[in-house]
């Protein structure tokens, strides 16, 4: 029950936070692309996950130590602890833009929620911080701190539903298996050089490329956001994904462009003896 009313309740907030989230993604968009290279590590494409995962553990430890410190009299570690945090979460706030500027549709607007109620929390934390630095009361400060953790382990939480519950920027392949068995390949009977077509193995799409006499093919679905790979182009010797721009290598799926975090399923593909093609996973 608890569950279905927080839902309710982000549902509800929709009214706001959907033209808010169409604003920051365009934005984040605008800052990001020009800077491929930078938007590739915010995304995680070098450490095979999105960074912003890694980074929030940092401001929730030091902030919850502040915490403790404060009620511990230790008020110099206290502050210390709560300065950390802070910056931490500017840290984690980057990364989490850049992913925010490659989020679609409810799961954009729920992150929308999620970063507003973390820049909400972040205010407090820096006013805490400012009353402490301006005189030597300690309640107004600890208080402010504690309604800011408040709402930092909420929004932490609406976050958590953003990613597990919603599947935003995981691995849409995590549980696909990896079978090496050849089967029928349903391809297109005539395959265009170079143009990625849609084929079928099993209930599997797969993206097709003809360069030569070789078939290259990937999973259809792409790793990052479930875009469909066979709308893409060829760039580079890579398929580019039509959504969001993921680039993975045809000859053997590796990810060598973000946002996506992931590689992308492939494919060997041989003339079967009865005629026509089959197909099987190699990576």
């Amino acid at each position: 029950m608890l569950v279905r009313m927080i839902d309710r309740l982000l549902d509800a907030q929709s009214g706001w936070a959907e033209p808010l989230g169409r604003w920051l993604h365009g934005l984040g968009q605008a800052i990001f692309h020009p800077l491929r290279p930078l938007r590739d590590l915010f995304n995680g494409t070098w450490v095979g996950h999105p960074l912003h995962a890694l980074l929030t553990d940092a401001p929730i430890g030091g902030l919850t130590l502040a915490l403790i410190f404060e009620v511990l009299d230790q008020h110099v570690a206290a502050d210390v602890s709560l300065v950390f945090g802070v910056l931490a979460m500017l840290a984690a706030a980057v990364a989490g833009f850049a992913d925010l500027s490659e989020t679609d549709g409810r799961r954009r607007t729920r992150a929308t929620i999620h970063a507003t109620l973390m820049v909400v929390a972040l205010i407090l934390f820096l006013i805490s911080l400012g009353l402490r630095a301006a005189g030597p009361g300690r309640a107004l400060p600890f208080l402010l701190a504690i309604v800011g953790y408040l709402i930092l382990a909420f929004g932490a939480h609406t976050g958590g539903l953003v990613v597990y519950a919603m599947g935003n920027m995981v691995d849409r392949h995590a549980f696909r298996p990896s079978g090496t068995k050849w089967a029928t390949l349903e391809a297109p009977a005539e395959l265009p050089e170079g143009q990625p077509v849609l084929g079928h193995l099993g209930v599997q799409g797969l993206a097709l490329v003809r360069q030569g006499d070789t078939i290259l093919a990937l999973h259809d679905e792409c790793a990052h956001a479930g875009g469909p790979l066979s709308e893409g182009t060829v760039v580079d010797g890579c398929l580019q994904c039509p959504w969001h721009g993921s680039r993975f290598r045809l000859a053997d799926g590796q990810a060598v462009r973000g946002p996506t975090a992931y590689d992308q399923p492939s494919y060997e593909v041989r003339q079967a003896e009865a005629g026509g093609w089959e197909a099987r996973r190699i990576a």
